[in-house]
């Protein structure tokens, strides 16, 4: 959690920044954090903001495309696009007790925002959601490849008899990165990848009541930081390895 906020004010701070995140800033300088593992971590600073680039880019496209609706970050962190956002109804962010008392004390949140402190595969928070009958947007960013395969099917059991217009970004890692990759800035804590998917298909289809809309790799995040994954990014390989997100439409909703 901070390693990603750290990632996103570090960049904002760079001459060529690719993207801006005043919050993460602020954050940052109110956090007494020892910060220089992230700091060599270039390989997770990269990915963190190629996934910025990427979802606020489709996170923007839908609102345009839906304006009113209702969004809830799943496993929210100490995330700011909800500051970076217009045209929702309502933001609901949604993390652990733990996770949502500190971002009470460094994000008080009201109005349009709403903090909800509760695990993403228990059921009381949808309940906490009034949607009214408006498009629904959930979004699962960097929190799946923590869960195992069960935990996911979970969560998407309760967003599915919840909300009938949804619908879903969600972030896969590949099985084989799960496997190969240790990121070295949170090896010291207590998380580890623990599950892939190989596609959007293949999630799709562990998934009763969804349907596979679109996938998108961080490949296209990595072409805006680095001009080179516009020749290399072609390369099936290393789109099929890349992180990716993936658009999933609730069917009771979209028939």
């Amino acid at each position: 959690m901070l390693q990603t906020v750290f990632a996103r004010a570090q960049e904002t701070q760079k001459q060529n920044h690719k993207i801006v995140d005043e919050k993460a800033v602020e954050l940052v300088s109110r956090l007494d954090y020892d910060f220089s593992l992230a700091e060599k971590d270039k390989t997770m600073s990269s990915g963190v903001i190629a996934r910025t680039l990427v979802l606020d880019r489709m996170v923007n496209e839908y609102l345009n495309e839906h304006p009113g609706a209702v969004v809830i970050n799943l496993g929210c962190g100490l995330d700011t696009r909800c500051y970076r956002m217009q045209g929702y109804s309502h933001w609901y962010n949604l993390d652990l007790p733990e996770v949502m008392a500190l971002r009470e004390k460094l994000l008080p949140e009201e109005g349009v925002i709403t903090q909800i402190a509760d695990s993403a595969m228990e059921t009381y928070w949808a309940s906490c959601i009034a949607a009214d009958g408006k498009p629904v947007l959930v979004i699962l960013e960097g929190l799946t490849m923590y869960l195992t395969e069960p935990d996911v099917k979970q969560i998407f059991a309760i967003i599915a008899a919840h909300f009938p217009n949804v619908t879903v970004f969600v972030e896969t890692m590949t099985p084989f990165i799960v496997k190969a990759v240790k990121e070295k800035s949170i090896e010291g804590s207590h998380a580890k990848f623990s599950w892939g998917v190989k596609d959007g298909r293949t999630l799709a289809a562990l998934l009763p009541g969804f349907a596979f809309a679109e996938e998108h790799s961080l490949v296209e995040g990595m072409e805006i930081i680095a001009p080179v994954y516009r020749v290399i990014g072609k390369i099936p390989t290393v789109r099929n390895l890349s992180n990716k997100i993936i658009v999933l439409k609730g069917m009771r909703g979209h028939i």
